[in-house]
């Protein structure tokens, strides 16, 4: 019994003194000039996407791309570079893949219109299929020979007049 105590408390032991250890993890500090390339730095990072990471933005993603990632968007940002020349570099390095709204491109045409292209598309399917459905009921009538239509019709005509 004093054993295994011995035991659970040796573990206890690494267990709390192992946990201020991943709170030190590495948290990104960048000095800007002012609050517009700040929040530039932030805007960049949000729309741009980890090329390691399958759906987070480099913003927060942990991975050591992403971390080289911001470190070059601020070394950017400090080098006055524009939004466009940013996500320019960034496209040619890594691809479209990168941004979250990709450009509108013949590459990104399907990306684009394919969606809008599947609604009128479903549009028309459902279209012809009810009036080919319509016509069919149409043409099918009543399933009624003559004397029983013209008797039916002379039913409908007396429940009318009364």
């Amino acid at each position: 019994m004093n054993a295994i105590s011995n035991m659970i408390s040796k573990l206890l032991f690494v267990v709390l003194f192992s946990l201020p250890l991943a709170a030190n993890a590495a948290i990104d500090t960048y000095e800007f000039k002012d609050d517009a390339t700040r929040e530039r730095f932030q805007v960049l990072a949000a729309e741009l996407r980890c090329p390691k990471c399958q759906n987070q933005n480099i913003a927060d993603s942990n991975s050591p791309i992403a971390e080289d990632l911001r470190t070059e968007l601020h070394r950017m940002l400090q080098s006055d570079a524009t939004n466009d020349e940013i996500i320019d570099f960034m496209v040619t390095r890594y691809g479209e893949f990168v941004l979250y709204r990709p450009r509108l491109s013949e590459h990104t045409y399907l990306l684009w219109y394919g969606p809008a292209a599947l609604l009128v598309l479903g549009i028309i399917v459902v279209l012809v299929v009810s009036r080919k459905k319509k016509q069919k009921t149409d043409s099918a009538g009543s399933g009624l020979s003559a004397d029983e239509q013209q008797r039916l019709n002379d039913l409908l005509k007396q429940d009318k007049d009364k």
